[in-house]
């Protein structure tokens, strides 16, 4: 493959090194079925639904899949072995890796493979323990997990060895300094002797959190949130091997008070106690999503002592019981930016009493902790091309990079990514449109968990108005056509064209429509981003075409189509191939947090590597905002 940027080789701009160009058109999506084989128990299968275009490696990590892997995706460390069928192109390193028999059936390198039809794909168990793991985009990170154990067997004191139970366990452990607080000394007495003096202690950074009877050394885990204002995603990590054991996700229990923030920031400022019940709801949510994987992994929440959690500004200021008044007014000013380390029963979790919380910084009132995660994530702040990265949703955060300077700012998008304000709307589950495709006569409709359509989510949304554009049936103004136009150009089509009540709309399938005031809505939304990252682009003085990698990042922009995203405008008008889908990028720069100290370092020093850029005062924002309503 040829290219104006040979030494780029990753993430979605060129083909990985030694592998076979990806080829599709950036619509639709693909089945992925895992066979995931264990030495010790029997054969675990998942079937998952990703954009075209994303690799095998990473499509199993977005879902708690764990496949060995130690270099970040590069091809270089040829331990991301798996059998696909139907196979995939063989590249060099697949050749320097596989026999010619393994080649014929089917063995390939994981993090070289790109889903782009359906796929069928073979999991051979973990064999050693790395010492690394590979996370977010392509990034690879060296394990140095907050969370240490030490296995000790002590001497039984004397008359002659009188040392404190304390001093004792610590002269053991010859390489860490941890201090212990009160409710381990209460307990390390009792432990010790019921033990025979062999224990093993917990340390979490620089804390000695418990003592326990015999060897548990390879036994720990942690949890990263992503506490995003709709959904909210949970990883079980191993930090011993690095690997996701389990992921869960579900609606923010907080819905009920408002789909946005602005509208939960305007319900504790009407009512002050409902602060404390926004704060219960986040904790119900975190606390419910910790004993799903704990129960999936069949994982002791005992064993469980670090969390992170990544989320926006508002929430995360809901979730430790912080006012969050200050940010929804002018000049929208946050309590803090860097919160502390608390604890995670501070959180409301069911975890290891003393396990440790670690909160993501925030740049600004709106764009908070897991924009600061997804930076991390997708190593924005150490790639030397020019990256834009959208976190699409209800507020839409968007990060510019041209490789020296990085910028960022916030867009209110509003709630029709999310199906809210959309007369079909409905969240991605079982019945939800997600993918359209149109041809003369026929719609093509894909639907998540191959159901009778039941509504339309937002990348069903984003789908059906940008192929409604392509064929015609939507002018650039966002009006539907005539219907004698419709009628002459697309006979096939246009007798869904119709009007319930006094509106407009286009019938998807039986009840299931597109109304005009949903066109609008997304044009309302669509318009905001569009204007946000047009504004970051002139202020680094750059153009359209210098972007060489869009980053589609949250739980909707990763399953957001790359043709639709740059027919509506979404995006800038790029070929398809610079255009990635980034998965829960908050969610696994949360997991780099737990999974490195050094990386959790990274994250607090992105709050004085990046300029966050206002556009509310700005005073020629309404006008781009109107020159960007067009399709």
């Amino acid at each position: 493959m040829t290219s104006e940027f040979p030494e780029l080789a990753r993430e979605g701009l060129l083909a990985p090194p030694g592998g076979a160009e990806p080829v599709h058109d950036g619509t639709g999506r693909v089945d992925v079925s895992f066979t995931v084989q264990a030495k010790d128990a029997a054969p675990t299968t998942k079937t998952v639904r990703v954009p075209p275009g994303v690799t095998v490696f990473d499509s199993a990590s977005w879902n708690g899949i764990a496949i060995d892997s130690t270099c970040g995706g590069h091809g270089t460390c040829h331990k991301c072995k798996v059998r696909l069928e139907p196979a995939g192109p063989v590249s060099r390193h697949d050749e320097r890796t596989f026999s010619p028999a393994e080649l014929d059936a089917g063995w390939r390198l994981a993090c070289l493979q790109t889903a782009t039809v359906p796929i069928a794909v073979d999991v051979p168990p973990l064999t050693t323990r790395p010492k690394a793991a590979t996370v977010g985009v392509g990034r690879q990170v060296i394990l140095r997990p907050a969370i240490q154990k030490r296995f000790v067997e002590l001497d039984e004191p004397t008359l002659s060895d009188q040392r404190t139970d304390l001093v004792r366990l610590l002269d053991a452990i010859d390489d860490l300094e941890p201090t212990a607080d009160l409710a381990v000394l209460r307990r390390l007495p009792k432990v010790l002797r019921e033990s025979d003096f062999k224990v093993t202690a917990v340390i979490v950074d620089e804390a000695l959190i418990d003592v326990e009877p015999g060897d548990t050394s390879t036994v720990r885990y942690a949890v990263a949130f992503d506490l995003g204002t709709t959904t909210v995603v949970a990883t079980l990590l191993d930090v011993e091997t690095g690997t996701p054991v389990a992921v869960a996700s579900m609606l923010n229990k907080q819905q009920p008070f408002g789909g946005d923030v602005i509208t939960r920031i305007s319900a504790t400022m009407l009512d002050p106690d409902t602060l404390y019940r926004l704060q219960e709801a986040a904790a119900e949510t975190l606390r419910e999503l910790t004993a799903q994987v704990c129960a999936e992994a069949e994982v002791d929440p005992a064993h469980v002592y670090e969390v992170a959690l990544a989320g926006n500004a508002t929430m995360t200021a809901l979730a430790l019981g912080i006012d969050p008044e200050p940010l929804g007014v002018a000049p929208f000013v946050m309590t803090t930016a860097m919160p502390p380390t608390v604890l995670a029963s501070d959180l409301g979790l069911a975890v290891h009493p003393r396990a440790r919380a670690v909160v993501f910084p925030s740049l600004g009132a709106y764009v908070g902790g897991d924009i600061v995660a997804g930076m991390l994530a997708t190593g924005m702040d150490r790639d030397k091309r020019t990256r834009l990265f959208v976190d699409v949703g209800t507020n839409c955060e968007i990060v510019l990079s041209d490789g020296d300077t990085v910028v960022s700012t916030a867009a209110p998008a509003g709630p029709a990514f999310e199906g809210g304000a959309i007369r079909c709307g409905m969240r991605a589950a079982d019945g939800a449109i997600e993918t359209v495709r149109l041809d003369e006569d026929t719609v093509e409709l894909g639907v998540i968990g191959d159901v009778e359509p039941r509504g339309l989510c937002g990348s069903g949304l984003v789908d059906v108005v940008a192929e409604l554009v392509r064929v015609g049936l939507l002018d650039s103004t966002g009006r539907f056509v005539p219907d004698h136009v419709a009628a002459e150009h697309l006979p096939g089509l246009a007798d869904r064209l119709t009007r319930i009540g006094e509106e407009r709309v286009f019938m998807l399938h039986d009840d299931v429509y597109l109304s005009q005031r949903d066109v609008r809505e997304l044009q309302f939304a669509k318009a905001a981003i569009s204007t946000g990252w047009t504004l970051l682009l002139e202020q680094l003085g750059l153009q359209h075409d210098d972007v060489q990698q869009v980053l589609l990042a949250g739980s909707f922009g990763s399953y957001l189509s790359p043709a639709a995203a740059v027919r509506i405008g979404l995006v800038p008008q790029l070929p398809v191939l610079r255009i990635v889908s980034a998965g829960n990028v908050a969610g696994e720069g949360a997991k780099m947090a737990l999974l490195s100290i050094r990386e959790r370092a990274g994250a607090d020093a992105l709050l004085e590597e990046v300029e966050y850029v206002e556009l509310s005062d700005r005073p020629d924002f309404n006008d781009r905002f109107v020159e960007q309503l067009s399709f």
